[in-house]
């Protein structure tokens, strides 16, 4: 290596070790959890506005919305559906049906969640957890959750949202 070459890759190797760490990363995860804990409040308290408010767009339209179907579940539904797939695109399967349907029973729905792992680089983030979703204190349906979201000028906002469904149909 010539020394030209080995004075860059000093200067340079030392600017990387004396940058400081990203800043405010402890707050941007912070403020990602409480977009968390306020999806699971809303829909304990049946929060519409609330609940809307933690999305990109108020628009079913304009945010991501999936779900996938466990292997044994879609066997069970191929049964009485023939033409189900794992993973169909369901208009009507959205963020707003789901808020729409909490709030038009009286019964209680809640969704938990555990093993929150996330990564941001303080402009965009992905966030996965394992899910349990009740319906009047009973297990609904559970899986695997991943939001993305972007940090707008109000705050983090969940842009799209693909999970796992296992329920009843799952088990053996």
């Amino acid at each position: 290596m010539n020394s030209i070459a080995i004075t860059t890759f000093a200067v340079l190797l030392s600017a990387c070790q004396t940058l400081p760490p990203a800043r405010g990363q402890a707050d941007h995860n912070t403020a990602i959890r409480q977009v968390i804990e306020d999806f699971r409040v809303a829909l304990i308290q049946k929060e519409k506005p609330k609940y809307v408010a933690l999305f990109f767009s108020a628009k079913a339209s304009e945010i991501g919305w999936q779900h996938v179907s466990e292997d044994r579940r879609l066997q069970v539904i191929r049964k009485t559906k023939p033409d189900a797939i794992k993973a169909r695109q369901l208009p009507g399967n959205n963020f707003l049906s789901l808020i729409d349907e909490v709030v038009s029973t009286p019964e209680s729905r809640e969704e938990t969640f555990a093993n929150i792992k996330i990564d941001t680089d303080g402009e965009v983030a992905s966030v996965s957890f394992d899910y349990v979703f009740w319906a009047n204190g009973i297990k609904s349906n559970w899986g695997k959750e991943l939001w993305q979201l972007v940090r707008t000028e109000s705050g983090w906002k969940i842009f799209s949202v693909v999970y796992s469904i296992h329920d009843e149909l799952s088990r053996p």
